[in-house]
């Protein structure tokens, strides 16, 4: 974290991200600011509280995908959340503290994943003997033999044994091994939605539960798997995983809520607006900090980062309940996109779409080539089609290049060796449907 300063940062996120300059800008110093905080004394470290962004514009600029990215640039935990989705404390639905719940268990896996890699060549190597032991049971020695002699035999046959098994030569033999079980207490369950209640329940009382040994016929491939994640567990010491899990989320956690502005009430003191309005006062308290209760123990809000975004047509900023707009003072607009930033999305970043297709029919031997003016006349018609139907953004151009390509995708396992180009006269050809017809949306969503 020390060498991403707010300038890395934006470098970090341009190889992802076309344009977007303030934003960009906005996130970097908020994280940057995250990392100045840890170095202040204690007392002054608890009062310095992150600066949360609101984003406003329209959908398909890339606003999630700078959140997203900013998070996986420190390995922070990242939750993605739609506002509309949660509904008031009192109505049927998703209660908002299931976000910073959510964002838990998301820093457990990404923790719990961390510790088990560190691990894992240990644990590799007791699951190989694990496997050996039941290949090549310890031999009972009888008086009559020569008990050195019979060992070293033993140890001979064994690290043969290992060999083909590190090989892979014995992957498809069958053994029979046992493994345990967690067993609920309470009977058969009898569907789906009592089965979800079941995993719930064996995670949060963990080793509360009895086990059971069950023995079952399995490769030696898959042998190696299991045991490798027993041994993994056994190894690992949950207590400081949670520990960690909980100081990450505290410290780093990185909320995204999208579609804000349909919380946004418009001055109605009745009808959908009262529980818009409800909903941005349930969200105020975790925005504001406090402490949420979680599988996992309680987690203090106070230095979680939260980002918030909406197109903000109908309704604006200074339409949501002033606590929440004073809780996110740092406000950037995104602009939206047009046929130049498509081509350069289309051209430009690590994971650019056209490097994709590329990439993916590779696999299959098919060499596609996009000609200057066949990505000019993509960018063209995706703007096109946003302007006739619903505008979208950059996300059209995933739907765009799908239909392109889909002949080509179809029949790619029989065009092995070929060279396909992209030309601006293919591009038209393919897509001259979608630009003639009146009615767009019934070839592309």
């Amino acid at each position: 974290m020390e060498n991403l300063t707010p300038k890395k940062i934006v470098e970090e996120l341009d190889k992802f991200i076309i344009g977007q300059e303030g934003a960009k800008k906005a996130v970097a110093i908020a994280l940057r600011n995250r990392f100045r905080r840890q170095l202040l004394p204690k007392e002054l470290r608890d009062e310095v509280l992150p600066k949360n962004i609101l984003m406003i514009g329209p959908t398909g600029v890339g606003k999630t995908e700078i959140a997203r990215r900013l998070a996986r640039l420190v390995n922070a935990p990242f939750v993605k959340v739609e506002a509309s989705k949660f509904t008031e404390v009192g109505y049927v639905g998703r209660d908002v503290e299931s976000i910073i719940r959510d964002l838990a268990e998301v820093s457990m896996n990404m923790v719990k994943q961390e510790h088990t890699q560190r691990v894992q060549e240990k644990a590799k190597q007791m699951a190989e003997e694990r496997v050996l032991d039941i290949l090549l049971p310890q031999p009972r020695y009888s008086r009559d033999i020569d008990e050195a002699e019979e060992k070293t035999r033993y140890q001979e046959t064994r690290e043969k044994l290992r060999k083909q098994l590190r090989e892979g030569a014995l992957d498809e033999r069958y053994i029979e091994i046992d493994f345990k079980e967690k067993v609920m207490p309470f009977g058969v369950i009898s569907n789906v939605a009592m089965e979800e209640i079941e995993i719930n329940l064996k995670e949060m009382l963990g080793s509360f539960l009895p086990e059971k040994v069950k023995r079952k016929k399995v490769k030696v491939s898959e042998a190696i798997k299991i045991f490798t994640q027993e041994e993994s567990n056994k190894l690992i010491d949950m207590e400081k995983v949670t520990k960690e899990a909980i100081e990450r989320v505290e410290q780093t956690g990185i909320v995204f809520i999208d579609e804000i502005d349909k919380i946004a009430s418009r001055g109605s003191s009745y009808g959908p607006d009262v529980s818009r309005e409800g909903v941005q006062r349930d969200l105020l308290p975790i925005v504001e900090g406090s402490t949420v209760t979680t599988k996992h123990g309680p987690v203090k809000t106070d230095h979680i980062l939260f980002i918030a975004a909406g197109a903000f047509h109908v309704s604006k900023p200074s339409d949501l309940i002033p606590e929440l707009q004073g809780r996110f003072p740092i406000r950037v607009e995104l602009n939206s996109l047009g046929k130049e930033e498509f081509i350069r999305i289309l051209t430009e970043p690590d994971n650019a779409l056209i490097k994709q297709y590329i990439a993916l029919l590779g696999t299959e031997n098919v060499t596609l080539e996009f000609t200057k003016d066949g990505i000019e006349e993509i960018a063209n018609i995706s703007q096109l089609v946003n302007e006739k139907t619903e505008n979208i953004g950059a996300r059209r151009l995933h739907t765009v290049m799908e239909k392109l390509l889909e002949d080509i995708s179809f029949n790619a396992s029989e065009l092995n060796g070929q060279k396909i180009t992209i030309d601006a006269k293919f591009v038209r050809e393919k897509l001259s449907e979608i630009v003639k017809s009146e009615d767009l949306s019934r070839y592309i969503l």
